[in-house]
């Protein structure tokens, strides 16, 4: 088992798990030299190892391992509370893979074979995601959307149902707030990824429709009926905090 290490002080810390020593090697490198503190490792069992010792701003994931693949360790993190972004690499031409990825609560995906500057660029956007003032981060100042029995902490990324936590994924926690901050206004899907994720999508990209779904599974009654994330058909989506129809 081999484990890669740079260390580098104040620096964004990134787990890569992928079973190419190849691929490792590069990313050790390239993304050690774009300022982030990276460790590389060959599957889920040192993965688990790493995390036990530290804490990790995102996650690099490749689908194909040999103990356990990426798709059940993602389902596992999530399972636990695990709320780490994560970005997929996959050399599956499948799109079920990448959309199966994105619902068990996948931040972004790329594609093997893939250049690192645009890993680097997709890690960032995520961070950005998450960081201080970027698009969908938590607030300076405290601020609360209450709906139903439901409150949204746009400060602490908190959402609750009578008062029972539910988990949120950094780009759920983006699109979600972007929706409630937004009530009763029709938004497009391309707005919704252009507010929620800057501009660093692809025009046809699916992750806001798996995200919708993912999050009218945590606050549906009936997510085949939705309530509070309306459908506007041939649009996009609409946020109705009393639950009307818009």
């Amino acid at each position: 088992m081999f484990v890669y290490h740079i260390d580098m002080t104040n620096s964004q810390r990134i787990l890569i798990i992928d079973d190419d020593v190849r691929v490792r090697e590069l990313l050790l490198r390239y993304l050690g030299e774009q300022g982030f503190s990276v460790k590389a490792v060959g599957d889920g069992s040192a993965m688990d190892q790493a995390l036990k010792l530290n804490r990790y701003q995102m996650l690099v994931l490749d689908l194909m391992l040999p103990d356990e693949d990426g798709l059940a360790i993602l389902r596992r993190l999530r399972a636990a509370g695990e709320n780490v972004p994560v970005i997929l690499l996959t050399a599956r031409g499948d799109e079920i893979d990448r959309i199966i990825g994105l619902e068990m609560g996948a931040d972004d995906y790329l594609p093997k074979p893939f250049n690192p500057r645009e890993l680097v660029a997709r890690i960032q956007a995520v961070l950005r995601r998450k960081g201080v003032q970027a698009i969908g981060a938590p607030e300076c100042e405290e601020k609360t959307v209450n709906f139903s029995d439901f409150e949204l902490n746009l400060a602490t990324r908190a959402l609750t149902r009578a008062g029972l936590a539910i988990p949120l994924t950094t780009g759920e926690f983006a699109l979600f707030k972007v929706l409630v901050t937004h009530p009763r206004v029709p938004l497009s899907r391309d707005k919704l990824m252009e507010l929620a994720r800057g501009r660093d999508h692809d025009p046809f990209d699916r992750a806001i429709d798996v995200q919708v779904s993912r999050l009218r599974k945590l606050i549906e009654i009936e997510p085949a009926h939705p309530r509070f994330i309306q459908t506007v058909w041939g649009h996009g989506y609409v946020f109705v905090p009393d639950g009307t129809k818009s």
